[in-house]
């Protein structure tokens, strides 16, 4: 986490600890999300929607965005209001995420530490419901959600073809110690820090995260044979 807490901080939710600290030691502008209630059956999201498709990983309010804050007294005021909800981050802002399948992502980590590249804050995000798999969600600097399909490009894939996603502007990550889904919670892969408070450009990582998705990508199905034209 960016900061242990200290002592003033015993007793009090850790969502609100930890909201408070993205918005102190990061200057990462936060916003409150739903939440799960617990209760007979399984956990079902604070919207009210049986089906909803992010279960405690959304906003709460269509203005969410805009309501955004950084400032300490406005996110330790919503955390005391709602100590259960979730912690949203909003993109295209201090960083743009790069979002990727976790086995692809912890690949291309791995490879990345080897080639001793410069690192920012990387997330575990849970499956949503209906979809396999966790997420993992690299901070870079903000601007690569319309630059990605071109970079790609340029190194060969075409559109579409892997399942590596930019999210920018009017989007978001949640934030650990977030609960998402009946599956678990929002962890950090790599924890914000001092030594990874400068975030990479995405153009450094998009490489080695392309060649691990493309790895982990099924092999396009081949074109059914034409019939020979009749004479």
């Amino acid at each position: 986490m960016p900061d242990s807490p200290d002592q003033g901080s015993a007793g009090l939710p850790p969502l609100l600890i930890e909201a408070v600290s993205y918005a102190e030691s990061r200057h990462w502008e936060v916003a409150p999300g739903a939440w799960l209630i617990d209760g007979d059956g399984p956990a079902r999201c604070s919207c009210g929607d049986l089906r909803c498709p992010l279960p405690g990983a959304h906003p709460i309010d269509a203005d969410w965005a805009r309501k955004a804050s950084a400032g300490p007294g406005a996110v330790r005021r919503w955390w005391t209001e709602r100590p259960e909800a979730s912690i949203l981050l909003p993109t295209g802002r201090s960083f743009d995420v790069l979002d990727v399948p976790e086995v692809a992502g912890c690949l291309a980590l791995a490879r990345m530490e080897r080639m001793d590249l410069q690192l920012g804050p990387v997330v575990v995000v849970p499956a949503a419901p209906g979809r396999s798999g966790r997420r993992l969600h690299f901070l870079v600097l903000p601007g690569v959600a319309a630059k990605l399909p071109e970079m790609l490009r340029k190194l060969g894939w075409p559109p579409g073809r892997l399942d590596l996603v930019a999210r920018g502007e009017g989007d978001w990550t949640v934030a650990p110690p977030s609960r998402v889904g009946p599956s678990g919670f929002a962890q950090w892969a790599r924890s914000p820090s001092a030594l990874n408070r400068w975030l990479p450009d995405a153009a450094e990582l998009i490489s080695p995260l392309a060649y691990a998705c493309g790895r982990e990508a099924p092999s396009p199905r081949p074109q059914a044979a034409q019939p020979a034209p009749v004479h």
